[in-house]
């Protein structure tokens, strides 16, 4: 029997575009503290981490979406009243952080602001990583809110960023954490409130005012595209949610992997390949939780934990 003749044209095909992904001087480490701060992706990004069992502090202000209201919140005067609101079910509001944030009094609202900046500056963060998602941005009386809060929209003037505005705003947060590495990234969901155009406009922008920061800080800052990955590695619909705007689970997995290959060193990755079978045990879900046998399992579960993070020698 004759063999098929192989076709010529097939095995050359490529059927996908892979991105780039350069890899950053000084990759992460096990030891290196991370802080998360900006959109929705940084909080998935960062959960991923803290899942694999890394020490991460993620979004401390609740998700910020844009560059001015990420410096505003790590810099406004926290004793600023108009900051804070009382809303109908005298529930206190910050405007500079989300709803999530949220307290029964103003000066629990207060110190919730103070508490989350405290934790991140103690935290004295080796990387931070900041996801940024538009250059749009609300104003109130004046006054940048990182969160309208879902008041009436009369209540606020939206403005846009120049990529001049950002670069500038960008620099001002690399500059307070002088020692930290600054990964930054823009976040691959659709705004579709804006129309897909303008979405697309203020990515671009966004994209522009990264690239300026890296060639003026070229020893702190880098970027990693998940942007890209996402719209061009990840090609269909397929790889977002319902809303077909925010990426789907499997995507920010993917994402996630394309990050853990190119930005974490030997070490860690080792570590993350021993600490897999752990976060799977943790995520297990017995059918009688009070059960000896369930008991034993969470044991043994803490005893394989306890004995990996010896052999590192790390603590979380």
């Amino acid at each position: 029997m004759s063999s098929v003749p192989k076709n010529p044209y097939l095995c050359s095909m490529k059927l996908q575009t892979t991105i780039e992904i350069t890899a950053p001087e000084r990759l992460i480490g096990l030891r290196n503290r991370i802080a998360f701060i900006g959109s929705c992706f940084a909080q998935h990004i960062g959960e991923r981490m803290r899942q694999s069992g890394l020490p991460a502090l993620v979004n401390p202000f609740g998700v910020l979406y844009n560059p001015l209201s990420i410096l505003q919140v790590l810099t406004q005067n926290p004793t600023y009243a108009p900051l804070y609101f009382e809303d109908e079910d005298h529930r206190w509001h910050c405007w500079l952080t989300d709803s999530s944030k949220n307290a029964s009094s103003l000066e629990a609202c207060k110190a919730g602001l103070l508490s989350a900046r405290g934790r991140l500056f103690e935290w004295k963060p080796d990387v931070v990583i900041i996801t940024l998602g538009t250059n749009h941005y609300y104003e109130r009386q004046g006054m940048v809110v990182g969160n309208c809060h879902k008041r009436p929209q009369a209540e606020f003037q939206e403005r846009d960023l120049s990529v001049e505005q950002m670069t500038t705003i960008l620099e001002s947060i690399c500059q307070l954490f002088p020692k930290a590495q600054v990964i930054l990234t823009v976040s691959p969901y659709r705004y579709a409130k804006y129309g897909f155009h303008q979405s697309r406009l203020a990515k671009a922008a966004l994209l522009l005012a990264v690239e300026a920061v890296q060639q003026k800080r070229p020893e702190q800052v880098c970027y990693f595209p998940a942007y890209e990955i996402q719209l061009d590695e990840l090609r269909d619909y397929r790889f977002y949610a319902e809303d077909m705007l925010h990426p789907s689970e499997q995507a920010i997995d993917y994402i996630w992997e394309r990050f853990v290959d190119r930005f974490l060193d030997a070490e860690t990755h080792r570590y993350l390949s021993d600490y897999e079978p752990i976060r799977k045990a943790f995520l297990h879900r017995p059918e009688d939780p009070n059960s000896p046998a369930t008991q034993r399992f969470h044991e043994q579960t803490q005893q394989r934990l306890s004995e990996l993070l010896s052999k590192y020698n790390i603590e979380l």
